[in-house]
């Protein structure tokens, strides 16, 4: 078993590629500084200059109204409920001039399935950004939004993805994946579409131009074979299009939500992924990872196990926040977190371009209005 799995971990490790099976292996019983090692190997290989990246965005709710009614969402309020709660056009753009003021590039529009939001909806929403703030790259809603609003305007998905990518839409967030395989994704959220449906919307707009990044929710009862059945299906989809831009796995946060009996990935099983997911995905150029939902020192030591990426500062979220993720931090805090690491830090865009690089400590952003804020989710 152990010549097995060294020969596994050299055979990825040298950007080669491995099953499924061979990925679980790896997961459940790969000692974890070798797996880390071969994880890392990756990593120094496609940016030898040791350079981690990071974002500054806002992700702004239009909206908690929803009609899906997922069990781990603490966010939603169902239709005519007292909580419920809808954005006018003119404090998402008044969000958005905030976000510009402290050197966002890209937001991330995002909201709950409205049973009156449609096609139009959004073609009106997505227009007035870009009219307002031409600089701001929308990324933004996930395949769960474009579905719905596809049924309430009775058009299909590429008259629906066309239309709003017409209107503004730059990319695709990977919002709403959660976990792909059929028995965990009707366990948490019964009324969501399937992931096979969720990765064909994902499909066509890739083929129609409209790139989107990847996202896994673990943590709510998934198996560990599940959790790698969720990477091989992106990744079958990513050897077709080429679409996806990273993978960014998360985990499940447990509070103010109808999902009982389930607990949170501990931080051992998310770091084993994170590496097993950088060697399995030799096909996706990114790996970030999740500080907002394991915290900062964890998503520090993510940076030895072949991660790129460490996400946004998100000077606004109030999705995961309001199930319990408590993690906050400002521009200075996460430039520190990964200079400490022994990486260099730099500002990349929506498309991973570098727009600043710090390359020694003179260089760094001193400034602290930079910082994440997350509102309750009856105050925002």
């Amino acid at each position: 078993m152990t010549a097995l799995i060294d020969d596994i971990l050299q055979r990825a490790a040298d950007d080669g590629r491995i099953s499924d099976e061979e990925a679980l292996l790896l997961y459940t019983d790969a000692p974890f500084h070798a797996l880390g090692e071969a994880a890392d190997a990756v990593r120094r290989r496609r940016y030898p200059q040791g350079i981690v990246t990071y974002l500054i965005d806002r992700n702004i709710n239009y909206t908690n109204v929803c009609v899906t009614a997922c069990k781990f969402c603490a966010f939603y309020r169902a239709p005519k409920h007292a909580e419920g709660w809808s954005h006018d056009l003119d404090e998402i753009l008044r969000r958005c001039g905030e976000a510009v003021e402290l050197g966002a590039t890209q937001v991330m529009l995002q909201g709950g399935h409205h049973p009156d939001y449609g096609v139009d909806y959004y073609v009106e929403l997505f227009s007035a950004v870009k009219r307002a703030y031409p600089q701001l790259v929308i990324h933004s809603i996930g395949p769960s939004e474009i579905l719905h609003m596809a049924k309430v305007s009775g058009v299909s998905i590429e008259d629906a993805i066309k239309a709003i990518k017409e209107a503004g839409l730059d990319s695709i967030a990977g919002a709403g994946a959660e976990m792909l395989p059929d028995r965990p994704r009707k366990a948490i959220a019964p009324l969501k579409e399937s992931g096979a449906r969720w990765l064909e919307v994902m499909e066509v707009a890739h083929h129609l131009g409209v790139e989107s990044t990847a996202t896994m929710m673990m943590g709510t009862g998934e198996t560990n074979a599940e959790r790698i059945e969720h990477m091989r299906m992106i990744r079958d989809v990513q050897d077709r299009t080429g679409g996806f831009r990273a993978f960014i796995p998360w985990t499940y946060q447990p509070e103010n939500n109808h999902l009982k009996g389930r607990t949170q990935a501990t931080s051992l099983e998310y770091l084993r992924l994170i590496a097993v997911a950088r060697l399995f995905f030799h096909n996706v150029a990114h790996l970030q990872a999740s500080w907002l939902t394991t915290g900062k020192d964890v998503g520090q030591l993510a940076l030895h196990m072949g991660v790129d990426d460490l996400g946004s500062i998100m000077l606004e979220e109030n999705v995961i926040s309001s199930a319990g993720a408590k993690h906050r931090s400002n521009l200075m805090d996460l430039v520190h977190l990964i200079r400490s690491a022994g990486r260099i830090p730099a500002q990349r865009d929506t498309l991973y371009n570098h727009l600043t690089v710090h390359w020694t400590p003179d260089d760094d952003p001193t400034d602290d209005r930079v910082t994440s804020h997350f509102s309750s989710i009856v105050n925002v």
